[in-house]
């Protein structure tokens, strides 16, 4: 902290300990003591049950200040961010809109979305109906599973795009329930209005498949 000299740069220490909640203890309390401008949060999300990560991680804001930011790194899924908001995290850095969007993964409203799936090849819906970003604007589920069954790259580009957007999108929706009091009603409708939406897609999607399945076989196709 002594070397410290830039003013326009935050400068945070990482609390470590694993699974441990005394070494977690002990790790914050000390970095604390130093006066650190923010605390990150590491060693978690590497393979443990969410929910083992999620009490560690409230056991270990419960000794951070609440007036300095608090990170949680490489973390993650969206019910993740739910989750660690719910316990004091500030900040969140990953890669899964990237890496998902690269495999064919995509968030909606809904849950996640498999775009490889060949239910999606005739699919000319968008691919969250309830989503303004530019892809689901102007692209239906069957292009863009098109483009990664071909390997285009393009393909890559708008699940990426898609994903960062539904991101985006979902901690500005934190933020404001954050700033109306209202973040405890917001998590719970969260899972609840996933849950029913899920179930309704997957009725649409049987009725879908079953259309798919009758079409190919008019054509003579397997």
């Amino acid at each position: 902290m002594a070397a410290k000299r830039r003013t326009d740069q935050a400068l945070f220490g990482i609390v470590q300990g694993g699974l441990d909640q005394e070494l977690r203890k002990q790790s914050a309390d000390d970095l604390v003591a130093m006066g650190f401008d923010g605390y990150a949060i590491g060693g978690l999300s590497v393979g443990e049950e969410p929910a083992l990560r999620n009490h560690t991680l409230g056991a270990t804001t419960a000794h951070l200040p609440a007036g300095k930011p608090r990170y949680l790194m490489g973390v993650g899924l969206p019910d993740d961010l739910v989750e660690g908001v719910a316990r004091g995290i500030d900040l969140f850095d990953c890669v899964v809109p990237s890496r998902h969007g690269r495999t064919g993964w995509l968030f909606t409203s809904f849950g996640r979305v498999l775009i490889r799936n060949a239910k999606y090849a005739r699919d000319e819906r968008p691919v969250d109906p309830s989503c303004a970003c530019p892809v689901c604007k102007r692209y239906t589920r069957a292009y863009l599973h098109h483009l990664f069954l071909v390997r285009e790259m393009l393909g890559v580009r708008l699940n990426t795009i898609h994903n960062l957007h539904f991101y985006a999108g979902m901690m500005e929706q934190i933020r404001q329930a954050i700033a109306s009091g209202t973040f405890a009603e917001f998590r719970a409708r969260y899972y609840e209005r996933r849950e029913q939406l899920r179930m309704q897609t997957d009725s649409l999607d049987e009725q879908d498949s079953r259309t798919l399945a009758a079409s190919l076989a008019e054509e003579g196709q397997p």
